[in-house]
């Protein structure tokens, strides 16, 4: 019966969702993109900022089968922090009024955490963890409506391409050699070329994908392997709990329902990962602003009632 009652609960918000996205769509539509050089932003009504650099077209080669052509975005210069996703998590952070911006309001929050999410690791400057896929979306939409510019997370080829084919060391890297048992603060290592941090090591990162074999082909960066499932999804870049010879570009990690072990809550929670510590996520800006629909599938991958 809950799960019932809650599958009626989230229809009725995905059909009202889909008339905010086709609202703050047509705001973003109408905006001129800016110069493509590295800018930097203060979230409305906070005192909280983030660090966007540009990462220029190019082709790239999954898994050796799939020929991908990816197109110029800007891409978070490291993970998204939990100065930044606090304020997501708890609404009265960000000193939002209810009724004041209906985008705003649609989006779904987090329920607040059973358990202190960054299990003693850290805060001030580190990076956010334990979420799950569907909370790295949500907390997307809600930085698009908050400061009306469209943010998601990378495809999978988006993000190796934006990994640059980087090679994890002591210096680069926060792995399971130099990291004591928890992660860093994020940009505490060299970047790479774009001018990304933290791309190898300290936390893994979500990205839109299904985790599934390359097919053959070709395709275009913006293009991912859409959700049927709950499990798994993909996640790159390896974290401060692997080695450095894990920590590579095309590695791949697929998320799985021991994620969740520890989750207390029947059935298990949307938007937490007990037993994933050492996953996170960065989020993109497309240069080109897609349809509604590909923003609202950003957004939403549908399989969130796991």
């Amino acid at each position: 019966m809950r799960r019932a009652v809650f599958f009626l609960f989230a229809l009725a918000a995905w059909c009202d969702e889909k008339d905010v996205v086709d609202q703050l769509h047509h705001k973003l539509a109408a905006q001129k993109p800016g110069e493509f050089k590295a800018y930097k932003r203060t979230i409305p009504a906070t005192d909280v900022s983030f660090e966007m650099v540009p990462v220029a077209p190019g082709e790239i080669t999954l898994g050796g089968v799939r020929k991908v052509k990816v197109e110029p975005f800007w891409m978070g210069s490291h993970e998204v922090t939990w100065d930044e996703y606090r304020l997501f998590m708890f609404a009265n952070q960000s000193n939002e009024t209810k009724g004041a911006d209906t985008t705003l309001d649609a989006v779904s929050r987090p329920t607040r955490p059973y358990m202190e999410m960054s299990f003693g690791m850290g805060i001030g400057g580190y990076p956010a963890i334990s979420m799950t896929q569907h909370a790295a979306n949500k907390y997307a939409e809600w930085l698009s409506a908050k400061t009306g510019e469209f943010y998601r997370l990378p495809t999978e080829a988006e993000w190796e391409h934006a990994c640059a084919a980087e090679t994890a060391s002591d210096s680069t890297a926060i792995s399971k050699e130099n990291s004591k048992g928890h992660y860093g603060k994020v940009g505490t290592k060299s970047p790479n070329k774009f001018g990304l941090f933290d791309m190898l090591g300290n936390v893994m990162e979500w990205t839109l994908d299904q985790y599934a074999a390359y097919s053959p082909g070709s395709a275009k960066g913006d293009e991912w392997a859409e959700s049927k499932t709950p499990y798994p999804h993909t996640a790159r870049g390896g974290s401060w709990n692997d080695p450095l010879p894990k920590l590579t570009c095309s590695v791949r990690v697929p998320s799985d329902a021991s994620w969740k072990m520890q989750d207390p809550q029947i059935p298990k929670s949307i938007w937490y990962l007990t037993d994933a510590q050492w996953v996170g996520f960065r989020v993109i800006r497309p240069l080109k602003v897609p349809s509604a629909s590909v923003m609202f599938k950003a957004w939403n991958n549908g399989v969130e009632t796991e």
